[in-house]
């Protein structure tokens, strides 16, 4: 039984010691094809289910020139300002320390701030009460353009905490 400890001990020592290999290179997006713009190849790309790409180009350019005849701006123009406002600067992880989990207030990547902007529009989106996709998602643009929506409220409510846990900000990764 000692032995088959040992060994398990060993191997888990090995497995946690060892550097990966280097980081695997970013894949470059192609833009969409009606913009000319890789953020919404993103977008699309977190909308999209089942591979169903073209559906989901369709439902973005529908739900931006319903955007436009509601609002009498450019479409994508509000889904722009429309991200800005959901994107999050800061959030919290929890941190383990000495037996007490924190919550620690980082700051977000570049990166990680469009693709977790661009989710909670989705999700939000889907949950509206509107009839079709296109309807929630164009919906949801105007809202979160206008500084309000289920998008723009989550990101308040992670600010909100991240400002009540900048006290245990020093326990940092």
């Amino acid at each position: 039984m000692r032995s088959c400890y040992l060994l398990l001990n060993t191997y888990y020592y090995i497995l946690t010691t060892i550097m990966r290999k280097s980081k695997p290179k970013k894949r470059v997006l192609l833009p969409d094809p009606k913009y000319k713009e890789t953020l919404v190849t993103r977008f699309v790309n977190y909308m999209m289910y089942d591979g169903k790409k073209n559906l989901a180009y369709t439902i973005f350019y529908d739900a931006c020139d319903l955007v436009e005849q509601r609002t009498k701006e450019s479409g994508l123009e509000m889904w722009r300002k429309a991200l800005n406002n959901v994107m999050p600067t800061v959030e919290v992880k929890s941190r383990r320390v000495g037996g007490a989990t924190f919550q620690v207030p980082i700051e977000v990547r570049a990166d990680r701030r469009i693709s977790v902007g661009a989710k909670w529009m989705i999700q939000y989106a889907r949950r509206r009460g509107e009839k079709t996709m296109k309807d929630k998602l164009a919906g949801e643009i105007i809202a979160a353009a206008k500084g309000e929506g289920a998008a723009v409220k989550k990101k308040d409510d992670t600010h909100r905490m991240a400002e009540a846990n900048k006290a245990f900000s020093h326990f940092r990764f």
